[in-house]
């Protein structure tokens, strides 16, 4: 007897009877894709620039993303938001960044509708939507999507990616991670990676095996459901963490410079068709050193960071040529719709000497050249979380000016993508209609034939801001149906429109044209003055690459442009204007437990993000451990937070109670017990007193004085010049181990306590020990 099968909120059309032999049964419609429905794949690279890929133009090798799109479209003319957070949830949801309250990345959350970091559940994601429609689905690789003091064990867990549509998750949830050491969430709880560097883990690798997993776990149960992959892996994002013989490849294939690179893909692109054969490369940026002026040594390093670098690139490459070729062995890759993009433009967030330790960056204390010139072998490595100077920014992006965080098209325009074998009949065309990754969903959508839900797990749904480009796979004169696209990032603003594009460059066309620093906040009056004179005008139909500004010749045309972003402003909740950066870094942000004096700690247990944690720099603080020393003694890391970038240890090692400020990278300061800690319970304790202030204009955080107790009784003191000034990224904090690269010389991680942690107290209530006699021995012990 075949099987009665009916709509769950139909009536049931069987028959109820008083017993079973008169009575016929029928079965609630499990969810089902129509037979042939493709699978979707998402591959979103990140900081990968416009001329990085080879199909773009680039001398990088990346044969797959080549043969992808050999088999496919390149889209020329596709946007992004300029920075990752913002771009990642417009290419999800298909809405605006400000709509999804990213108007930044989730650790520059303000306390504005467009800006808090809480993507509204009215938003409905591409994963919630397709889940509904019978496929599977599956998140792998960066999230980045969630206020980051919610990325913690205490949840809450509704916006990590189990929470919005997807089934599985393998990855990450912030902006970044070692590729070497990565902090890693396997569904909702923190895992360990497999395997350590040694035995030869990197992360990209994994989260393709953990891709070809998933898929493979449900196609052999059921082979005809369709999948959603979302794969994001690191790459490109610092660290530009590769194996050595990897970067060994590209030796000596940018010795000539990042000109010579920049002229050279243009060269291609024009060859390829990706840019018009009339198109004019932007001026060198006023930022970029001419490579000819720099010195034996600054060659030298740079060059050898670019080799990381797209080492870096072609081995994320390979990786998923291997997925691709496990959805050929399948049969499915056919029936796959394919999209690659990037999140932003190309990264400078290296510097213009670039650097070996990204914190340095971000703490505004970059090292000397010739400190990272003793280490240029070791760069990539897992020793350094290492990033290019921003010349090779400038030339990854090439056409185009600028880069990442801004909105000229260095930062917002990237290499997009499109396969569909199985669908679209051109193979190897360029397409040159105007898009934005807010594009993207109704595209899958439409082709899907899926209406967008009105409702989404009872939370009425708003309207998706993109269009379908659908209607150009297969016809290359098709003409756009996205007329009008606002952008703003950190205060730089910028609107197109029909053709033309209108900049409001902050603080400036660069940074040596600018009138105050980078992360300066507008005012009032400064942002009317920006709208009476700041303003630029591009014809991008005809000056791609953003080199001739006519606004002083179509003055009507920007005023009309001006006033067109305004109100697209006021339509999607970009207001108020902010260009501020270390402001936003260190405002104020509710956390989901009340603000306390006291954090106590238990080890074994998940480790805390920087953001979640109590905020320990430039204040005075104490960490309390209460523990038991068996008598054959104990060692091992009592609390940790950072990595080998940046961060503090404090643990016992040959038996006596240390502390030690890694500050970034470069210096360790460093306090040691007089005397082992005899067996038997006891009340460990480090202090940190600051003796001066913070030096931010030259890197420094508060010096102080570093003091250790057991059973309140002084037995190490030290002093330390300097701290870190201003943020450990990464800094997750963990009790009783140390995961991940070690943060002091002084051991190898994970270094485990071996006696008996019960707590481990943090204390930023400014209280310390006062031991006058104490502090006397310490005065004339350091004379």
């Amino acid at each position: 007897m075949p099987i009665v099968e009916y709509q769950p909120d139909a009536n049931f059309p069987g028959v109820i009877g008083r017993t079973a032999d008169e009575s016929s049964p029928a079965w609630p419609l499990p969810k089902r894709a129509p037979k042939g429905t493709p699978n979707v794949l998402f591959i979103v690279l990140d900081d990968t620039g416009f001329g990085q890929l080879g199909c773009f133009g680039s001398p990088i090798e990346t044969p797959n993303f080549d043969r992808l799109a050999a088999n496919g479209l390149r889209y020329n003319n596709m946007h992004t938001t300029a920075l990752c957070s913002p771009s990642r949830s417009c290419i999800i949801t298909g809405r605006n960044h400000h709509s999804n309250a990213m108007a930044c990345v989730t650790e520059f959350a303000t306390g504005y509708p467009g800006y808090d970091g809480n993507i509204p559940f009215e938003n409905g994601f591409l994963s919630e939507i397709l889940l509904e429609q019978g496929f599977n689905t599956y998140m792998v690789g960066k999230w980045h999507l969630i206020p980051a003091s919610q990325e913690s064990a205490a949840g809450p867990y509704d916006r990590w990616p189990l929470g919005r549509g997807f089934e599985r998750f393998y990855g990450f949830l912030g902006g970044d991670t070692s590729q070497w050491n990565p902090d890693l969430v396997y569904d909702n709880h923190q895992v360990d990676p497999p395997a350590t560097p040694e035995e030869g883990y990197h992360l990209t690798p994994d989260l393709v095996d953990k891709s070809i997993k998933f898929i493979a776990d449900a196609k052999q149960v059921d082979p005809n459901k369709p999948f959603y992959l979302h794969l994001c892996p690191g790459a490109t994002h610092a660290p530009h963490h590769v194996p050595k013989e990897w970067a060994d490849k590209y030796a000596g294939k940018f010795d000539d410079g990042w000109d010579a690179y920049r002229e050279g893909t243009f060269a291609r692109q024009k060859e390829f068709g990706i840019v018009p054969a009339d198109c004019e490369l932007s001026r060198h940026d006023p930022d970029v050193p001419e490579w000819d002026s720099l010195t034996d040594d600054q060659r030298r390093l740079y060059t050898r960071e670019m080799e990381v670098f797209a080492g870096f690139l072609t081995h994320t490459d390979h990786h998923i040529g291997r997925l691709l070729d496990f959805l050929q062995s399948i049969g499915q890759l056919d029936n796959t719709l394919i999209m690659v993009i990037s999140d932003n433009g190309a990264s400078a967030e290296g510097g213009v000497t670039g650097t070996t330790n990204e914190a340095q960056f971000f703490n505004n204390c970059p090292a000397p050249v010739e400190d990272d010139v003793k280490v240029i072998d070791e760069i990539g490595g897992p020793k350094h979380f290492n990033h290019y100077p921003w010349g090779w920014t400038f030339a990854g992006n090439t056409p185009f000016r600028r880069w990442k965080r801004e909105t000229y098209r260095g930062g917002s325009s990237d290499p997009f993508i499109v396969q569909w074998p199985g669908r679209i009949k051109a193979k190897g065309e360029v397409r040159s209609q105007y898009a934005h990754i807010v594009d993207m969903v109704p595209t899958v959508l439409d082709v899907l034939k899926v209406e967008p839900p009105t409702m989404i797990k009872g939370v009425p749904q708003a309207p998706i801001h993109g269009v379908s480009f659908a209607h150009t796979f297969d016809d290359g004169s098709a003409k756009s149906n996205h007329h009008t696209q606002y952008f703003e990032m950190i205060g730089h603003r910028s609107l197109y429109h029909d053709g033309w594009r209108a900049v409001c460059p902050w603080p400036g066309p660069s940074f040596a044209e600018a009138s105050v620093p980078f992360g300066t906040d507008i005012s009032s009056d400064m942002l009317s003055q920006l709208d009476a004179t700041g303003w630029e005008l591009y014809h991008v139909e005809e000056d791609v690459a953003e080199t001739k500004n006519v606004a002083a010749d179509n003055r009507e045309r920007l005023i009309g442009m001006i006033a067109q972003w305004y109100a697209e402003a006021g339509r999607y909740n970009v207001l108020p204007v902010d260009g501020s950066a270390l402001t936003r870094l260190l405002v104020e942000r509710p956390l989901l437990a009340e603000p306390r004096d006291r954090y106590v700690y238990y080890p074994d247990t998940q480790s805390v993000p920087y953001f979640a944690a109590p905020k320990l720099l430039n204040r005075p603080h104490a960490i309390t451990a209460d523990v038991e020393i068996p008598d054959s003694g104990a060692e091992g890391v009592l609390l940790c937070q950072g990595s080998v970038a940046a961060g503090y240890s404090f643990f016992v090692k040959d038996g006596k109670l240390v502390y030690v400020h890694n500050y970034v990278g470069r210096d360790y300061f460093k306090v040691e017990s007089t005397d082992v800690v005899p067996a038997g319970r006891h009340e460990l304790r480090f202090e940190f007193e600051p003796t001066g202030e913070l030096n931010l204009l030259e890197g420094k955080g508060a010096p102080g004085r570093l003091q250790l107790y057991v059973d309140k009784k002084l037995v190490g003191d030290a002093d330390a010049p300097y701290t870190v000034p201003m943020v450990l990224n990464p800094g997750a904090l963990t009790c009783g181990a140390n995961p991940g690269s070690a943060i002091t010389l002084d051991y190898s991680s994970p270094f485990p306590f071996t006696g008996l942690i019960h707590t481990v107290t943090v204390d930023v209530s400014g209280e310390l020990i006062v031991d006058p006699e104490a502090e006397m021995r310490a005065v004339m012990a350091r004379q």
